[in-house]
């Protein structure tokens, strides 16, 4: 049996798939800061037997939730004599261009644990001024008085030649083996100093937190008897093993949300849909992602805590592109200073939780107004849902200071909440380029498909797809992945006159490098796939285009394709092209796939039912346009392939709702899905 679980803000969501193609879902409290309990606790409620579980798959949240409730260890810097202070200086291009009171970003380490040693590198790798052992050992003595717990070595150039940091690193394990320590070169190879420290740095501060998280998890699961093939989800899509987790934690800072945008490709694939708007609503936050001609995009152009306002945090490793904001099921209604009505970013998480959850939340919520408005119903809830708070806090907060009846009020939470989840699926497609109409837009999440219906039909979108166990989806996108790592190494060189000898070389040496770190993890070399991109960019020009480099050895005929692949590429980034200008190559990325055993989606079996069958009751709803009206109300468990039947419809399922409009249609596919045409033209 195959088992994936995946913690988020309010739930820890689980999926199981036994031998035979049959999937099973559960959802328990997230339990922080002991989040290994709710793994266990979903576990138990799942009613699986832990023995039977073979192969167990993870999310976390616990990497960016440390970085950004600064709960990770004191972190010391070793860097190059004379950059100490690049955390500092940072960046020049800020966000908030004419704010004359803006502050940059407060780095991770203070100055005074920020220390320098004589050395140097030169961009072509060549060592220029050996490395002071001695200041070394200086500075480690003077860390453990400090009472640091983690360290991170990023010297200049190490990119290019990382023999400095390597020893270092051999120093500080031999005189304080205790210490977390991490080198640039092992988190990324790209170049940019800043943002290669920064990522060094963040990795180190959270080193110990991730190894003791990920110890305390596997031991509980070794208690339970679980098999020993355990895995965790990372940034870039793919699943790595328990210890290589515990050496660069960095890459899981989106562990949990970037498996649900694969499980939307995955299933993009096989019900024939290529371009994919993943969506997924939580208790939290709402997320979504673009997926075009069934390739998912990852970028090291990751930051953390950065808005409008604010530069952020670099972080230079592989992570899928993906838009959040801070709107989901718990999201909070408020009244700004000017007395507009807003929703989110605050939530009411888990506790106390909505008004509804009876917990000692006074605070009206997304789901509060759903309830409200009857596209939920208090008998799916785990609590036992006193309406008349629930309305009376919706009455007080928000309607009557608009003097509106309180379904009213609700209802306006509910469009803000959809206005904000609506720019966010904007800039992830229109302001890209993209027009929304080619698009088949997946949701999924607690909320995704209760607000999805309405946002397509604002967007344009003519389908949208809720999957079998939507409410868990990302979970279930985890048992659909396979093991990866990527490889990038920053190859400054023009195209005209490239040294093609050279250059296949060093794809040769990437190769050889993930075929050992795959070794490590049991993964044969026949069972590893690679894809190669390049990072491109006209000479003169500051930023890159990724453009995908076929197979095989590079010869001058590819080399043509490549160049011309990257115009079209440009243009379609930036709209223009310039064909007789230089190019020029900036950076090699692998990726590797060690492909492991995945379920089969499995058909549902036709039992003879009929839509009168799932029929659970009819309900009053209240729509933006046609106030309340009756509303039929079905049970997801009992609709059957071939099923069909147009809005207004409730249709409800274990943890999810999906709200079909009156001029919606409704359709369910061989594998169970549930398929909306929103009619739009």
């Amino acid at each position: 049996m195959r088992v994936a679980t995946d913690i988020g803000g309010t739930f820890t969501d689980l999926v199981y798939v036994d031998g035979e193609g049959n999937v099973g879902v559960a959802k328990s409290p997230t339990t922080p800061p002991n989040f290994e309990q709710g793994v266990i606790d979903v576990i138990e409620k799942s009613g699986v037997n832990p023995k039977s579980i073979q192969t167990f798959i993870h999310g976390t949240t616990v990497i960016i939730n440390a970085l950004t409730e600064r709960k990770g260890v004191k972190t010391g810097l070793i860097t190059t004599a004379g950059f100490r202070d690049v955390l500092e200086i940072a960046r020049g291009n800020r966000p908030d261009l004419f704010n004359l009171r803006y502050k940059k970003p407060e780095p991770f380490v203070e100055r005074y644990l920020r220390q320098e040693v004589t050395e140097r590198m030169n961009q072509l790798g060549e060592e220029i001024v050996p490395l002071d052992e001695d200041r070394i050992k200086v500075l480690v003595d003077y860390f453990k008085k400090e009472g640091v717990d983690a360290i991170a070595v990023a010297y200049l150039h190490a990119y290019k030649n990382p023999a400095h940091e390597i020893r270092t690193v051999e120093l500080i394990n031999e005189l304080w083996p205790e210490a977390a320590v991490t080198a640039s070169h092992e988190v990324t190879k790209e170049w940019r100093e800043y943002e290669r420290t920064n990522t060094a740095v963040l990795n180190s501060y959270v080193k110990p937190i991730a190894s003791s998280y990920i110890d305390r998890l596997n031991g509980r699961l070794s208690q339970l008897g679980t098999g020993d093939l355990r895995y965790i989800m990372q940034s870039n899509g793919g699943t790595t093993t328990f210890e290589q987790a515990k050496k660069n934690p960095i890459n899981m800072v989106e562990s949990g949300p970037v498996a649900g945008i694969y499980g939307a490709a995955y299933l993009g694939e096989i019900l024939g849909e290529e371009n994919i708007i993943a969506f997924d609503i939580g208790g939290t936050t709402a997320k979504c992602s673009l997926i075009v001609e069934g390739e998912v995009k990852v970028s090291t152009d990751y930051y953390i805590e950065k808005d409008e306002y604010n530069a952020g945090y670099p972080i230079k490793t592989p992570v899928v592109d993906i838009v959040e904001i801070g709107n989901g099921g718990g999201s909070i209604a408020w009244i700004d200073e000017g007395g507009a009505l807003k929703v989110g970013p605050q939530s009411a998480g888990s506790v106390p939780g909505p008004v509804a959850y009876g917990q000692g939340g006074t605070e009206p919520t997304t789901t509060d107004a759903n309830l409200l408005t009857g596209r939920l119903s208090p008998k799916n809830f785990d609590y036992n849902v006193d309406m008349a708070k629930v309305e009376e806090a919706i009455k007080t907060k928000v309607a009557d200071r608009f003097d509106m009846k309180p379904e009213d009020g609700a209802l306006g939470m509910i469009r803000i909440a959809n206005s904000n989840m609506l720019n966010a699926l904007k800039l992830i497609s229109v302001r890209k380029g993209y027009d929304p109409r080619d698009f088949t837009l997946v949701a999924f999440g607690g909320g995704g498909s209760m607000h999805a219906p309405a946002l397509a039909r604002e967007l344009g979108v003519r389908k949208v797809v809720v999957p079998v166990a939507s409410p868990v989806f990302s979970a279930w996108g985890m048992l659909m992945t396979d093991l990866r790592h990527d490889y990038i190494q920053t190859y400054i060189a023009r195209v005209n006159g490239l040294d093609l000898d050279g250059f296949n070389q060093e794809w040769d040496e990437l190769a050889r490098t993930a075929v050992a770190q795959f070794a490590e993890e049991n993964i044969e070399k026949d069972n590893i796939r690679f894809m190669r991109y390049a990072d491109m960019r006209y000479a003169g020009q500051e930023h890159t285009v990724k453009v995908p480099l076929a197979s095989g050895p590079v010869t001058p005929e590819s080399l043509t394709q490549l160049i011309a692949d990257f115009h079209e590429l440009h243009e379609k980034n930036y709209t223009f092209k310039l064909e007789e200008a230089e190019t020029e190559i900036v950076n090699l990325h692998l990726t590797a796939f060690g492909s492991v055993e995945k379920p089969a989606l499995k058909k549902l079996q036709l039992k003879g039912g009929t839509a009168k069958d799932a029929l659970k009751e009819k309900r009053p709803v209240y729509y933006e346009q046609d106030g309340w009206v009756d509303t039929v109300v079905y049970n997801r468990s009992k609709l059957e392939p071939g099923m069909a039947f147009s809005g207004p419809a409730v249709i409800e399922e274990q943890a999810a709702v999906t709200v079909i409009y009156p001029d919606q249609k409704a359709s369910i596919d061989e594998y169970g899905n549930l398929i909306i045409e929103t009619e739009v033209r």
